[in-house]
């Protein structure tokens, strides 16, 4: 049987580097193109944990005992607490699935633009007139002006912060009027009446942070697309 040379050839720098010797075979493998190709590859996947969210209600995790349960108050009081949490569940669930929306794509956000900021100047200095090396380097400004916008026109970080802030103030009054009610008044009926109060509060701080930060079309169109990283034309 006749020797078996296998060559590789990288187009990137023209060398071959024999692995079986006897065969004449090349294969071309272009580095420029294995990481474009891996690049997409590692933007699509860690996309996939934020669109996921966007098709499912994130579940309220469980809360222990309730005001049912508390013998710190009669059932007049008990009843009133009891429907109030069950109205506010709905509302509870919203901005838990909506803080988890905003604060998955937050990350993402962070982590490629984070990315493409430190990666640039690098790929500027070891660009070549290679097409694919000049198409890695626009696709990763593309992309990263695409998720700065993104982030930036449906104000990512606000609404995480608001939604996330909103469940976790709502809690904090729920455990605090569980534990100590004391603190809301003298008597139950200003406990539960300071209470409501408190809830309802906390129901328009989230719902004027919300409508705060929706952006208008006409803000978008000021504000224009985000400015990508400049991307170098590399020797011609």
């Amino acid at each position: 049987m006749a020797g078996v040379d296998v060559k590789v050839r990288l187009t990137s720098d023209n060398t071959y580097h024999p692995l079986i010797a006897g065969l004449s075979w090349e294969v071309d493998i272009n580095g420029w193109a294995v990481a474009l190709s891996g690049y997409v590859g590692a933007a699509m996947v860690t996309l996939y944990p934020a669109l996921r969210t966007l098709f499912r209600v994130v579940n309220l995790n469980p809360g222990g005992p309730s005001f049912a349960d508390s013998s710190r108050f009669g059932d007049e009081a008990k009843k009133r607490l009891s429907q109030n949490f069950e109205r506010i569940q709905g509302t509870l669930v919203f901005w838990k699935t909506q803080a988890e929306r905003y604060r998955r794509f937050h990350i993402y956000s962070l982590v490629w633009v984070t990315v493409s900021t430190v990666s640039l100047p690098i790929l500027a200095q070891a660009i070549t007139p290679d097409p694919w090396s000049k198409a890695l380097v626009t696709v990763i400004a593309a992309h990263a002006a695409l998720t700065l916008g993104l982030s930036r026109g449906f104000r990512v970080e606000a609404n995480y912060k608001a939604f996330r802030s909103g469940e976790s103030d709502f809690y904090d009054l729920y455990r605090r009027m569980l534990d100590r009610p004391e603190v809301f008044g003298a008597t139950e009926a200003e406990q539960v009446q300071k209470y409501l109060e408190h809830v309802e509060m906390v129901r328009r701080v989230v719902r004027t942070a919300e409508t705060d930060n929706l952006p208008s079309i006409e803000e978008v169109a000021q504000a224009g697309p985000a400015q990508a990283p400049r991307s170098p034309s590399g020797p011609s």
